[in-house]
């Protein structure tokens, strides 16, 4: 709890900084300032609002120096210095439009990275300031009313979201321990296109729960032994998203050494060109790019004679999308079209863009890595704020659009919860489909035997 005293030395020390604290602008953009001063720059006053810019890209930023329950302390202090709070003198005239700038604040903040309110210690904060400014400002009791009911049905959502991936999960590892089952895939949802629309709602689904905050705890340092447990990184939902990447690759390559007779496993691998093809026209470059990446696991691409019989025109189209050369160019070339199409769409399956999302994490760690976090005089770089702020923002576009295709329960079902091989099974049940031929297969197969 704050006293007059605490405000007095907290304005005393706030003034003895305002020298070394100062924001430096070049061009009229802000490239540099301390964590104090860029602190108090986001704090708004009755004649001062911080525009949702700056907002984001500091909330997003600043987690690489301060926690946020601790930066949201420190916003709290100055509001309550600044605009003397805690006193009984204080009344709605004198504040003026600081409450509504403040309630801006709180609702950009509890909007966007509403996963930092997981933590209670930021729940009980928030409680706290707002009936604060209630108390002498009775009118925006129901825009605080509004902002706790969004913030914890988000919240809620996200839970459930968690519940539902734990119930997949356990479904799937229950069905790993029972026999393969004789169907596939093809025989589920004979259609390309209406699998690669089921993999779209996977894929925006599992983008959507991915909070930005997640990017910049993923690239922040290992806690140390003094953290508290509240304090460890929570990058769960992107986690999440990379292991569905990887279970679709494998999904791609189970479903193709499953079968013993050569004609099925030339169907399949067919029909995942198929698939794939459509998951380009469609904008699903995530999916494409792990459909591929299983058709390119080495038990697939041994199986000469099944490769032998099928159409590979369309698959070396659909590999030079993945070709890394000139750090992905074609990608990025086709990304860079799905983007033009999206921003002149008028339907939602037109405004579909799910990117190669390790690539776009690569990108960003190389931002964070590339970009160095102060500057000689010590002051943050706020350069790198904006650019880590730039991808982020384009990463919030992509994952707000509605899949717009009918769900098909049984698909979804079949893709997210039946077994797969592991490296090792597929690898057997490669050798089972076509025989080993090198020495080094003959070796690798009685190991595996």
């Amino acid at each position: 709890m704050f006293t007059m005293a605490s405000c007095n030395g907290y304005q005393k020390t706030i003034g003895q900084l305002d020298h070394d604290n100062a924001l430096v602008y070049e061009d009229g953009n802000l490239v540099s300032g301390s964590l104090e001063a860029l602190t108090r720059h986001l704090v708004p006053t009755s004649q001062y609002c911080p525009d949702r810019t700056y907002q984001f890209a500091f909330l997003l930023g600043s987690r690489l120096f301060i926690r946020p329950h601790q930066l949201f302390s420190q916003v709290c202090q100055i509001c309550i210095c600044q605009q003397d709070l805690t006193s009984e003198r204080t009344s709605k005239e004198s504040l003026g439009k600081f409450g509504r700038h403040f309630m801006q604040l709180l609702g950009n903040w509890t909007d966007i990275f509403s996963y930092d309110f997981r933590d209670e210690r930021l729940v009980q904060q928030l409680k706290d300031i707002t009936q604060k400014v209630i108390a002498i400002n009775p009118e925006l009791r129901k825009d605080v009313g509004i902002l706790m009911h969004n913030l914890f049905s988000k919240l809620s959502g996200l839970q459930k979201y968690e519940d539902l991936l734990t119930r997949i999960n356990a479904e799937a590892a229950q069905r790993l321990l029972n026999i393969l089952p004789t169907t596939d895939i093809y025989e589920v949802c004979p259609s390309p296109l209406v699998f690669a629309q089921q993999l779209t709602h996977i894929e925006l689904e599992r983008l959507g729960m991915i909070g930005p905050e997640e990017f910049l705890d993923a690239f922040s340092k290992e806690p140390t032994t003094e953290t508290s447990y509240k304090d460890l990184k929570k990058t769960n939902n992107l986690e999440s998203y990379v292991q569905w990447f990887n279970r679709l690759s494998y999904f791609v390559a189970t479903e193709v050494c499953m079968h013993l007779k050569k004609k099925n496993r030339i169907r399949m691998i067919e029909y995942f060109i198929d698939v794939a093809k459509e998951c380009i026209n469609i904008g699903n470059f995530n999916s494409l790019m792990a459909i591929i990446a299983g058709l390119n696991m080495s038990p697939i691409q041994r199986l000469k004679r099944t490769w032998a019989k099928v159409n590979k025109d369309k698959f070396e189209i659909l590999e030079h999308q993945m070709n890394p050369s000139g750090n992905f160019l074609s990608y990025r070339s086709s990304l860079k079209a799905a983007l033009w199409r999206s921003d002149g769409a008028n339907e939602d399956r037109e405004r579909i863009v799910i990117p190669f999302f390790s690539l776009f994490v690569k990108d960003m760690y190389f931002v964070n890595e590339g970009c160095s976090n102060r500057q000689q005089n010590g002051h943050i770089n706020f350069e790198k704020f904006w650019q880590l702020a730039k991808q982020v923002t384009e990463f919030m576009t992509w994952k707000q659009v509605e899949c717009p295709f009918d769900r098909h329960p049984t698909i979804l079902n079949y893709v997210l919860t039946n077994p797969v091989f592991s490296e090792n099974s597929l690898s057997l049940a490669s050798f089972e489909c076509e025989e080993p031929v090198a020495n080094y297969e003959r070796q690798r197969f009685k190991r595996l035997k």
